[in-house]
């Protein structure tokens, strides 16, 4: 590790106040050593990966990290923090920060070094040693592994060697059976991954040993008598460089003090060894510790299995243990049909959502949102077209005969009842597949069926949208309660396809048809009539709302709260005027924050990097197409800036949309379907003057922060000037 941390890459008296500004400071340090040819490019990259998932890890540390085409070779900066920085965790501020920057192509050797460290950080010995280091060399020689912090301890230096060891096809075949599975490393015992060459030996840490006597028999599997506990465990993060590794090892660590056997395959950047299939086999549970999806993951169907985040595994790894050993002795297993599905006794999609700490309100959110996002391609087909039909035949064609008893190939009457019936039949789906999926969320597959069986019943009592969300719920939670129902194995087979449809599909429907079904149709009814009573003051007020929810997280959950309220109102034949006012203010709202961005990158191109230049010629286009994620990037990058000036904006264009009168029956769509909207000219001067606002306060604060040397500035025509440095800005 010795040319990727030197003296010159330690801060020991790092004095940023925030995750943003730490980051900065170590990443200003590797720009002086040519090590990040673009800081505030990298600096983007670095706030990206923080977006997916805070980098804060229990014990006071805090490792931002990712793979940046910005980086020139694999690099580390190290910072030491007396009074904390907030990353997240949920003990606290982190003191001991690691900047960790990988190459967009990093060979898998210094990956492994990289994964190396992340282990380490797991060492309270090692961390201990970094906190009362006094002297910037000595750090750097403490994280290379030249000073261990103990003279019996392992040091970085230590796993350092692994990829040569790799290389030459070694194994650590010492360790007797008996041994933990998790204190020993192999490279060679499994077939490399597609890709990735021969693997690391950190990759995966399945002993030799124990593949050997798991394929061959010679150990107790068969009657679990006289051998530990043992679990396969799979961890992946979304970078695959820090989190991944510091899993396996907090994994390995608890499995050592249960007296449990802990083989972990780590999923990571340098590619990933598979687990020896006898291993596999020989498993008695199974812990997938992963914020990205989990490769080839049928390898281990049919066993006992604990599914969630990867900072679960860092904080918690004993609490996981104990699950997966009660799911066992419960004889709780995942379904081996291949599909990936479970029965009904593993952890549901989102029962993993979240880290440590985070209660059902975030998890409740997470139900609501996959229900939502299973409908909205249904609303946005159905709705473009019910308002194409509308188009071409006119505000009269709801009234048309079904064109199954009349039909006229040449009449443009016809083709608009077509669309017409056909966008109605659509939107019959919405409030089913809003139940269905919210319980798939909770229960998975299980769940579909009494999902839409309450749904459709919430159709025939007009509950409408409140009665899909109760019944969605009320499904998955009827499911997840059967599921936690002891089950003889022989009747095992038939529970998910005759069982829990069964039973949950009768309890649904009668709760849905005699005890809740009317006060929800009820409370239905009073939100359309007052939606229908919104007039003057009262109607620009919630445009402004909405607004604002729109351009709060660019797609997050509050924008697609807005948004679903929007699309609940004209997910119906014949949407009132408010429903359609609403649904043309809310979408209006999601394009400006895209276009402002692409609007201030063209007229003053100076305050931003040469990739939030680029990224705001795409956004003209996202921005256009009421794709409101496209200005993420630039808000990932500088927040307290951006995300308060596209609100500003938005509620500009809401409240304006809103006291305008526009109207629009499609639920999507941005400009492409200025046809189909309600006072098209005055519609589109809200967005125009909602974009102005956005773009006009980015530049003004942009404007006022002090600015930094970091990258070319551009030239009259927008490209790079050869000879001249830009002057880059501090971020938030």
């Amino acid at each position: 590790m010795s040319d990727m941390i030197t003296a010159d890459l330690v801060d020991l008296d790092l004095s940023a106040d925030t995750k943003e500004a730490a980051a900065r400071a170590l990443a200003e340090r590797m720009v002086a050593l040519g090590r990040v040819t673009d800081l505030e490019g990298f600096l983007a990259d670095v706030a990206a990966r923080e977006a997916q998932m805070p980098t804060g890890l229990d014990g006071g540390i805090g490792i931002p990290h990712c793979r940046s085409e910005h980086v020139t070779e694999p690099t580390l900066a190290f910072g030491r923090s007396a009074a904390g920085i907030d990353f997240g965790a949920a003990d606290g501020p982190a003191d001991l920060i690691f900047l960790i920057a990988a190459p967009a192509g990093a060979d898998d050797a210094h990956l492994t070094i990289l994964s190396s460290l992340a282990r380490q950080l797991m060492n309270a010995e090692f961390t201990d040693a970094l906190r009362s280091v006094d002297d910037a060399s000595a750090a750097a020689a403490l994280i290379r592994g030249d000073e261990p912090p103990t003279a019996g301890g392992s040091t970085a230096a230590d796993a350092a060697k692994a990829p040569a060891a790799a290389g030459n096809g070694s194994a650590s075949g010492s360790e007797s059976d008996s041994e933990p599975a998790s204190g020993s490393e192999s490279g060679s015992g499994s077939e490399p991954a597609s890709g990735s060459g021969s693997g690391s030996a950190d990759s995966v840490t399945a002993p030799a040993a124990a593949s050997a006597g798991a394929a061959t028999g010679t150990d107790d599997a068969g009657t679990g008598a006289d051998r530990p506990f043992r679990i396969v465990a799979v961890t992946s993060c979304p970078t695959g460089i820090a989190h991944t590794y510091m899993a396996a090892e907090s994994l390995e660590n608890a499995g050592r003090e249960a007296g449990v056997e802990v083989v972990v395959e780590t999923q990571g950047s340098a590619g990933f060894t598979r687990l020896d299939p006898a291993v596999i086999a020989a498993a008695d549970g199974v812990i997938f510790a992963h914020d990205v999806p989990v490769r080839e993951k049928d390898r281990f169907a049919g066993k006992p299995t604990v599914d969630t985040g990867v900072k679960a595994a860092i904080n918690r790894a004993a609490d996981l243990i104990t699950e997966v050993r009660g799911k066992a002795e419960r004889g709780e297993v995942t379904a081996t049909d291949g599909s990936g599905a479970t029965d009904g006794s593993g952890t549901s999609p989102v029962e993993r959502a979240g880290g440590p700490g985070e209660g059902y309100g975030t998890k409740l959110r997470t139900w609501l949102m996959s229900g939502v996002s299973y409908m909205v391609p249904f609303v946005a087909a159905g709705g473009l077209l019910i308002a194409l039909g509308f188009a071409i035949g006119g505000y009269e064609i709801n009234e048309a005969p079904s064109v199954m008893d009349h039909f006229v190939w040449t009449q443009a009457a016809s083709w608009g009842a077509l669309l017409f019936q056909i966008g109605g039949v659509a939107f019959g789906f919405l409030v089913p597949v809003l139940a269905g999926y919210i319980a798939y969320g909770m229960a998975d597959r299980p769940g579909l069926v009494p999902g839409f069986v309450g749904g459709a019943i919430s159709l025939t009592i007009s509950a409408g949208f409140l009665g899909g969300l109760a019944a969605g719920l009320i499904a998955g939670g009827v499911v997840l309660a059967i599921q936690k129902v002891r089950i003889p194995a022989a009747l095992r087979g038939i529970m998910p396809v005759v069982v829990i449809p069964l039973i949950s599909s009768a309890v649904v429907g009668f709760l849905m048809f005699v005890v809740i079904g009317k006060p929800i149709a009820s409370a239905q009814k009073a939100m359309t009539d007052w939606l229908n009573g919104l007039t003057g003051a009262n109607a620009i007020l919630l445009g402004a709302l909405l607004g604002l929810m729109m351009c709060f997280d660019l797609g997050g959950p509050v924008n697609k709260v807005a948004y679903t309220f929007a699309t609940a109102g004209i997910a119906v034949a014949n949407p009132s005027d408010s429903a359609m006012k609403i649904m043309a203010a809310v979408m209006a709202a999601g394009m400006v924050p895209p276009l402002a961005m692409a609007l201030a990158t063209t007229v003053r191109g100076k305050l931003f990097n040469r990739t939030e230049r680029e990224n705001g010629k795409a956004a003209w286009v996202l921005g256009a197409s009421f794709i409101s994620e496209g200005a993420i990037p630039f808000a990932a990058a500088d927040p307290l800036r951006v995300i308060p000036a596209s609100m500003v904006g938005g509620a500009v264009t809401g409240a304006l949309s809103m006291s305008f009168g526009a109207t629009l029956r499609a639920p999507h769509g941005g400009i492409f379907v200025v046809p189909l909207i309600g006072n098209p000219f005055l519609y589109l001067v809200a967005i125009a003057a909602g974009v102005c606002v956005t773009a006009a306060l980015v530049i003004v604060l942009k404007g006022l922060r002090k600015p930094v040397t970091g990258a070319d500035t551009a030239g009259p025509d927008g490209t790079p000037a050869p000879s001249a440095r830009e002057e880059q800005p501090v971020a938030a």
